[in-house]
């Protein structure tokens, strides 16, 4: 993880170390709305069974959605940090030269 003297440090990232707890975060969040949209859709159904049906079908896609979003944005954050890191090493390997 990281360690508290990091926050006061610029040595080290501490994004890569907490970019899972926002992947998780997001990942909680869509799935709270998906569920909102479930049970949105289960009281149409009483009105419009065809329109509730289809309320939860896009509810449901929609927490797909979201879960990969998020996945990609992460991975996004993750790749420009390791793209730095890779830099970084070959800037040392120019200078030792």
């Amino acid at each position: 993880m990281f360690d508290f003297r990091d926050l006061f440090q610029w040595e080290r990232f501490i994004t890569p170390s907490i970019i899972k707890l926002f992947y998780w975060l997001a990942v909680g969040i869509s799935a709270l709305f998906g569920l909102s949209g479930i049970v949105s859709g289960l009281a149409l159904m009483a009105l419009s069974p065809l329109a509730g049906l289809f309320w939860i079908l896009a509810s449901l896609i929609g927490v797909v959605i979201g879960v990969i979003f998020a996945r990609i944005i992460a991975e996004f954050v993750l790749i420009m940090f390791r793209i730095n890191e890779h830099l970084g090493a070959i800037r040392q390997r120019g200078q030792q030269m």
